[in-house]
């Protein structure tokens, strides 16, 4: 394990707290009911920014997106994409603060940064370009006998977006970019642990100079959230994060049936690396989708499931690779940053001794790391599982975090079976040469994305991005993320006039 100390960096400078974004202008609460402060997870000296909540603001926001609403969903399509093409241009414009901004708050390395700002920028003209034909006007000629069909979508109306700290700018803009695009209006709430991308974003839209009340921010906990998700005005829930969150977003709209929920809730995704695997290949894939971003990924690998003939082989090249990845400050050139905060490193921790007490064996044992500055970094953890269990709480939970645990198995029906095992249901990657295999794979594993001889996390935007279970509720985002921005409207036109030889018997009709 490698760490890298400090050199010559950039000075920090705290970011200006603005406020929410309502109707078109930032506003500051005037009675704050919650404040905090952000602090960078990669330097706790690095005060990022100091927040300030209001929750009547909730309403506001939702009332400002009500009102913009019909005159945005009534806008010409090609005035829509105008506003949201100059949104592209400032995005690229601005992406080097924001860059910095989403490394600062995170703790990711600013080449991962970077990689999010460009796939926010592709987002608009993936969805322009191609996600939209989705959703274009069908005509189905004779429908009915002489008559003709339609098949049009409309926007839903307003679209509450909540995202996630893990991708603070690239998961809530998968779903503000479709929503705009379909005639939708918004009301954003980052997480509240990475509230300056948010307000960044706010800034880009405010730039782009959208109409008022089409775009709206509002930061704070969790009871904002849940004021959001409970608003009378709100049409729409656009979720990406924990397991529990959407299930209690779930609960608390059962009673709100209008409302299309989308709701992306993690993972606990397997590999399955079997005998005829390319192994340096597999084992360089499979290294990255357990690490990277220090595991806080949705579509990180959490179990390798490896053929019994190679496992040792793999094991020791996974762990001496493992040993080699470099983990530091943002700013410095390092494979893996910090994890997002204390809670988080607790929970990892914790998570080691359960694996611990549950029969697994420590390969690799992950602990607190001190580097020159302190922040909330560990070093990666690999346990070897002797045995599956159904009821093992280490085997069956997400830790999120930079942990993986690697069983043996001989048949693919028992990989299948692991695999299928935690309630989770988003990702699992095969290596093997074998098509058939993969074939059979894409029979009986209860997943929504399933890659061959590529790791698990990392997905195409032209491509849907959704799981099964307890990962999702069927609402698969990415290209796919305009079918729950718009709702379909059938239509049958007949233009002919009437022919009195098709009267229906009885109705003795004169006119």
């Amino acid at each position: 394990m490698t760490s890298h100390q400090k050199q010559n960096r950039e000075p920090y400078e705290k970011i200006n707290f603005l406020g929410d974004f309502i109707e078109g202008r930032f506003a500051l609460p005037e009675k704050p009911e919650q404040d905090w402060i952000i602090r960078s997870p990669a330097d706790l000296k690095d005060e990022v920014l100091h927040v300030e909540s209001q929750n009547d603001h909730v309403e506001r926001a939702c009332l400002a997106a009500k009102a913009a609403f019909p005159v945005w969903s009534q806008l010409n399509l090609d005035k829509r994409f105008l506003f949201l093409y100059r949104l592209k241009e400032v995005y690229q414009s601005h992406a080097e603060p924001w860059a910095k901004i989403i490394s600062r708050e995170t703790g990711k390395p600013l080449w991962e940064a970077k990689n999010e700002v460009s796939t926010m920028i592709n987002k608009i003209d993936i969805t322009l370009k191609y996600s939209m034909k989705l959703v274009e006007e069908e005509k189905v000629a004779e429908a009915l006998p002489g008559v003709e069909g339609y098949i049009r979508y409309k926007p839903r109306g307003v679209m509450a977006v909540l995202g996630p700290f893990n991708f603070p700018g690239h998961l809530p803009n998968g779903h503000i970019i479709p929503a705009l695009a379909c005639g939708n209006t918004i009301v954003f709430k980052p997480s509240e642990k990475t509230p300056a991308t948010g307000q960044f974003m706010a800034e880009m839209f405010h730039k782009a100079e959208f109409p008022p009340g089409v775009f709206n921010l509002v930061q704070g906990q969790s009871e904002v959230g849940k004021r959001l998700s409970g608003s009378e005005y709100v049409d729409g829930v656009l979720f990406t994060g924990s397991y529990e969150v959407g299930l209690k977003i779930k609960q608390e709209t059962l009673h709100h049936f209008w409302k299309i929920l989308a709701l992306e809730m993690g993972g606990k995704n397997a590999t399955v690396v079997w005998e005829d695997a390319d192994l340096q290949k597999a084992v360089y894939e499979t290294l990255i989708g357990s690490f990277l971003s220090a595991g806080q990924r949705c579509s990180c690998t959490s179990r390798i499931l490896v053929h019994k003939k190679i496992k040792d082989t793999f094991v020791d090249h996974f762990y001496s690779a493992a040993k080699k990845l470099s983990i530091g400050h943002w700013q410095e050139n390092v494979f893996m940053g910090p994890l997002i905060g204390a809670d988080a490193v607790e929970k990892y921790i914790r998570f080691q001794e359960i694996a611990k007490r549950e029969g697994a064996e420590s390969l690799m044992r992950g602990k607190s790391l001190e580097l020159d500055e302190e922040g909330h970094y560990v070093t990666p953890s690999i346990n070897l599982v002797p045995k599956f269990d159904s009821k093992s709480v280490y085997q069956k939970s997400e830790i999120f975090a930079p942990n993986v645990a690697i069983y043996t198995v001989e048949e693919f029906e028992e990989a299948m079976m692991i695999n299928n095992s935690t309630g989770f249901g988003l990702a699992m990657a095969l290596f093997s040469k074998n098509k058939s295999l993969y074939e059979r794979a894409q029979r009986e594993a209860r997943v929504g994305l399933l890659n061959w001889n590529r790791t698990t996390n990392g997905a195409s935007s032209r491509l849907p991005f959704g799981g099964l279970g307890k990962s999702g509720n069927d609402r698969p985002s990415a290209h796919f993320a305009v079918q729950y921005c718009a709702t379909p409207m059938a239509s049958l036109e007949d233009e002919s006039p009437l022919d009195k030889n098709k009267l229906l018997p009885g109705t003795n009709f004169e006119f």
